[in-house]
This record gives C-alpha cells, sequence and structure tokens, in this order.
C-alpha cells in the first residue's frame, strides 16, 4: 500500500467503545501506527454482540481494525513503568476515560508531558474537563438529550426519536482527529505538543450550529419536524406508491424544475409558494398537496423524473441496499479484510481520499494481547526472557497464553464468514 499521509505518527491509544476507537480507526487508516493499549479484559467493544465473529464482535472489528493489540496492567507498577516507556517514543496519546482517570494511574496530562514534551495528549470525555457537569456519566443517548439534539429529533407529534447511530461519539472521535492534527500541526513552530480536550456536548452544540443560530437569531425554540427542515420548502420525505422517497429543492432554480418534473408548472408563481419564504409561511397547504402528488407513481419514477431535472432526490435505502450500490462499490466504501481466524469480514472503507498518500483498510483488528510481544520487543528493546517474566506475572498479556481473557465467553462467536448465527428479536 502507498505511504500514508501520517505514516511515522505514533499513536498510544487507551481509548475504548466507540469515540476514541473511532478517532484512532482514522489515524490508522491514514498511516499512523496505532498501538491499542487494553486490560486483560479488554476494550468493553469487543463484547458488543451479537453478531461475532472469531470470537470478536463485529462491532470490534470494524472500529479496531489496523491497530496493534498490546495488553498491559495499568493497576501493576511494572505495568505503569512500561506505558511510561512506551509514551517515551509517541507522538500522540489518546484516551477517553472519565476525567480524571489518567491523573489517578500516573498517566495524565502533566505527568507525560514533563517526560515526553512533543507529545499531543487528546481527551476525549462526555462535558470536558472543566464546568460543573465533568464529572457527569455520559454516553450517545445521554449526550444526543443534553446537547438538545433529541429535542429537534423525532415526529411531528412530538414524541423523540433517538439518532439512528452514535452520532455524538463519532462526532467527537472527528473533533478528535481535527484536533490532533492541528497539534502537530502547531507542533512543527512550537517545537513542543499540547493538550486536546474534545467534548462529546460541545462537539455536537458545533455541528448543530445553523440551528442554534436560528435559535439565537428568532427565539423561537425549535420542536421536531419529522423529516422536514425548518427553513426550506419543500425538504423531506415523502411517501410515493410503494416507498418513501427523500427531496431537498434549495434554491428558487430548483423549485422552478421541480414544478415543472411533478407536472404541476403553476405552483412555481403561485402567490403563495413563489418564494421559499412563501413556501415556509404556507407549509401547511403546500405539503399536503405535494403528499397527494407523490402518491400517483411509483419511488423509482420519481427518482428518475426528479434527477432528471437536477433535483436532489433519493429512495430512502436500507443498508443492504447501500452495502450493495455500485456508487459505494466504486468508491470502496465496504472492503473486505482477512480476519484470523473469522476468515474473509467486511469492514467500512475510508471516507477522504487523498491522490498522493491515499488512506487504507490496512490490516485486520487485532486479538486482545497480540502485539503485545512484539511492541515490547520492537519500542522498548525487551528480550523474549523478560517479556516471559512480565507474561507469567500477569503484567501484560500477550495473546498466546492457553488461559483465557475474562471476557471471551462474551465475545464468542461461531462462524467461519465474519458473521454470527441469526436470531430472530
Amino acid at each position: 500500500m502507498a505511504a500514508g499521509a501520517l505514516d511515522g505518527i505514533r499513536v498510544l491509544d487507551f481509548s475504548h467503545a466507540l469515540a476514541g476507537p473511532y478517532c484512532t480507526l482514522l489515524l490508522a487508516d491514514y498511516g499512523a501506527e496505532v498501538y491499542k493499549i487494553e486490560s486483560r479484559s479488554g476494550d468493553m467493544g469487543r463484547g458488543w454482540g451479537p453478531p461475532f465473529a472469531g470470537g470478536m464482535a463485529s462491532f470490534f472489528l470494524g472500529l479496531n481494525r489496523g491497530k496493534n493489540g498490546v495488553s498491559i496492567d495499568l493497576k501493576r507498577p511494572e505495568g505503569l513503568e512500561l506505558c511510561l516507556r512506551l509514551i517515551d517514543r509517541m507522538d500522540v496519546l489518546v484516551e477517553n476515560f472519565r476525567p480524571g482517570l489518567m491523573d489517578r494511574l500516573g498517566l495524565g496530562y502533566h505527568t507525560v508531558h514533563r517526560r515526553n514534551p512533543r507529545l499531543v495528549y487528546c481527551s476525549i470525555s462526555g462535558y470536558g474537563q472543566n464546568g460543573p457537569s465533568r464529572d457527569e456519566a455520559a454516553m450517545d443517548l445521554v449526550v444526543q438529550a443534553s446537547s438538545g439534539l433529541l429535542s429537534i429529533t423525532g415526529t411531528r407529534q412530538g414524541e423523540s426519536v433517538r439518532c439512528g447511530y452514535g452520532v455524538t461519539d463519532v462526532t467527537a472521535g472527528l473533533f478528535a482527529v481535527i484536533g490532533i492534527l492541528l497539534a502537530l500541526r502547531a507542533r512543527e513552530t512550537l517545537g513542543r505538543g499540547q493538550y486536546v480536550d474534545v467534548a462529546m456536548l460541545d462537539s455536537m452544540i458545533s455541528t448543530m450550529s445553523s440551528n442554534y443560530m436560528s435559535y439565537l437569531g428568532s427565539g423561537i425554540v425549535p420542536r421536531p419536524m419529522g423529516t422536514a427542515f425548518p427553513t426550506i420548502v419543500p425538504y423531506r420525505c415523502y411517501r410515493a406508491g410503494d416507498r418513501e422517497i427523500a427531496i431537498a429543492v434549495g434554491s428558487e432554480k430548483l423549485w422552478a424544475a421541480f414544478c415543472a418534473a411533478i407536472g404541476r408548472p403553476e405552483l412555481e408563481t403561485h402567490p403563495d409558494y413563489a418564494t421559499n419564504a412563501d413556501r415556509i409561511r404556507n407549509r401547511a397547504v403546500l405539503e399536503p398537496l405535494l403528499d397527494e402528488v407523490f402518491l400517483e407513481r411509483p419511488a423509482q419514477d420519481w427518482i428518475e423524473r426528479l434527477q432528471g431535472a437536477g433535483i436532489p432526490a433519493s429512495l430512502v435505502r436500507n443498508f443492504e441496499e447501500v452495502v450493495g450500490h455500485p456508487q459505494c462499490q466504486v468508491r470502496e466504501m465496504f472492503p473486505v479484510l482477512d480476519q484470523s481466524p473469522a476468515g474473509p469480514h467486511r469492514v467500512t472503507g475510508t471516507p477522504v481520499k487523498l491522490s498522493s498518500t491515499p488512506g487504507g483498510t490496512r490490516k485486520a483488528a487485532p486479538r486482545l494481547g497480540q502485539d503485545t510481544r512484539r511492541t515490547l520487543e520492537e519500542l522498548l528493546g525487551l528480550e523474549a526472557g523478560a517479556i516471559d517474566g512480565l507474561v507469567e506475572r500477569g503484567v501484560v498479556f500477550d495473546g498466546l497464553t492457553s488461559a483465557d481473557p475474562p471476557n471471551a465467553r462474551l465475545s464468542r462467536g461461531d462462524s467461519s464468514r465474519g458473521r454470527a448465527p441469526r436470531r430472530d428479536r
């Protein structure tokens, strides 16, 4: 594989679950050497299934590909010393524990910064490292609620609906990548690393800038609108003859083309609908009219008409349709990795295409402790006998011992094709 944009960058990854692992997944995909530090029990994400493949949850396989698996007991003085020595060799450290935990372990920013001033240290948390909510427990659903997202996501009848994926975790992971890259760039001129503090709450408020600016400008508290958009009409999903379609008419030029495409040219200049502001004021009349129009034809017929007229429109696809779509195949968004011992396993691809230093799915997710021995040999220069002693004393786990780690029974799956037996819910 061609050199990645982050080749030569070493990352020590103490993260677990979703936000941190998504951040380090992207770093690994674009060439960084990521060393995933886990306790003997492993990342909780290893047990987040079914489905399982090769004893690991598919959730874990997708988020931790391309990383080196290193298992060290951080509660043991010898384990802590090993981590500190590894930190000396790193460019970036990522963690998403509760605020204060890394300090209590002896791995907080100020401690390690004195050892390695060039280290970029990134902490991802629910509410940040200061403020009255600092110590509150946070997971995706809770931050969707506390950030205001749930208050605008749901049915018109007012029922709150969780966003269908871990949006607050993933968004924080994305901002963590941005923060790390900013700090690495600044290091070129400052000569030292810095602390990167990323909060899920802050990340969501930033990504909802347009929504918050509407509120800050009007003082009107927004409510759920289903798939509709507060400042554009028409912009939502409609039920066609056989399934739903999504349509976005974002300009007056598109409105003219839209009216012609649906066979209602008289709507273009109608005084109630001539401008977007008019359409918003008269949404309650226009939307039911369009509902009736779209019931007249099958969805695919409407898609061909609308896309042919340059209108942004799509079928509401399910995951099976997305995975099999030719566009996703051309863009290599679902590559297959050889995941030992499960065999071929499909994962999601890299989102940013670089012409000279492309990203890519470089290797499969590690088994627990898979790379412990090699990491200690190559980075710290430990000899085989010394590593054997660490394994025997339980300071590290090398993935080779006969005894299963404590979470093994949670992450067993039986599938040679990367999928667990299907169960009806």
